[in-house]
């Protein structure tokens, strides 16, 4: 609808746009985030659970509703119309640009439980953030590392089976992990310098999934691998925010995760790692062709 007002002020009025939305919506989310905190009691965690998740859903709707007003994309959204906010879902996707977020919110919320990102534990003592991550349920990742193990051998399996207890809350409650397995945007010199076998990916690193499945497995066993082009090249966020993206591909497949990799041992399993692997570079692989293929098609 505005999508005639110039690049540079679309970008500006988004922002602040967006700004003015967080600000409105923040002291919300806190104020209920808080009284969960304070008030250990089921029922009233459970009515707080569901406002935080009710506020962050309305406040990813007013950003797409701003993509819609300002912008005028083309979205090829396919594989969606299956989906369901009752089922648990954990989703990987190709990481190209910042974009890519605001993309697929715009292509999931309200039709899968809200996004949310396994976060190291330290992360909670983030101001304000930290207090909005817990009220939200992120998931906060207890992992020793291997120097830890080293001298402290009772420490194997205490992070896996911390995380398990801290997912608990999920076993009733529909959730989405989201995990990008690249754990970084591809650029042609990352690219280069990891000699990555695919042509339009990094290596994907297997060790974040695994870890989801082997905390969550008996919760998550569906994967959505989401596939995202951007057929006329690669946008940075700016470029979304002022209305330069006009065509965006998101391809979903819904994948069932062998049930073997499910609640899996993967620091502790030497032969089940090396499947995983294969099975996480199999996925890699389909991924690749099927952005050559979505390239040729638009």
């Amino acid at each position: 609808m505005l999508d005639f007002l110039p690049a540079p002020l679309k970008g500006v009025l988004v922002v602040l746009l967006i700004l003015t939305n967080t600000l409105i919506f923040l002291p919300f989310l806190l104020l209920f985030a808080i009284i969960k905190l304070i008030i250990p009691v089921k029922l009233v965690r459970t009515l707080c659970t569901r406002m935080v998740n009710l506020i962050a859903w309305y406040w990813i709707g007013f950003n797409n509703t701003l993509a819609d007003l300002f912008h005028k994309i083309e979205w090829d959204v396919r594989g969606a119309r299956e989906l369901s906010k009752k089922h648990w879902y954990f989703v990987t996707c190709n990481h190209q640009s910042w974009t890519d977020i605001t993309a697929i919110q715009y292509a999931l919320n309200n039709k899968i439980p809200l996004l949310k990102f396994f976060l190291k534990k330290e992360l909670i003592w983030v101001p304000l953030l930290g207090v909005a991550w817990w009220g939200l349920d992120f998931p906060f990742m207890h992992r020793h590392t291997k120097e830890q193990i080293a001298r402290r051998p009772e420490l194997k399996g205490k992070d896996i089976e911390a995380t398990r207890k801290a997912c608990e809350k999920f076993r009733y409650t529909p959730v989405t992990i989201f995990n990008f397995m690249e754990g970084t945007r591809f650029t042609p010199e990352k690219h280069a310098r990891q000699n990555s076998p695919y042509k339009n990916l990094l290596k994907p690193k297997a060790g974040g999934t695994a870890f989801v499945f082997g905390a969550m497995g008996e919760m998550i066993h569906t994967m959505l691998d989401v596939t995202i082009v951007y057929p006329d090249g690669r946008p940075g966020i700016w470029d979304y925010l002022s209305g330069r993206v006009r065509r965006i591909i998101i391809d979903i497949r819904t994948r069932e995760v062998p049930e073997r990799f499910l609640g899996m041992d993967y620091e502790g399993n030497r032969e089940l790692r090396a499947d995983f692997q294969r099975w996480v570079s199999g996925i890699w692989a389909e991924k690749d062709a099927r952005i050559e293929e979505l390239k040729v098609g638009a």
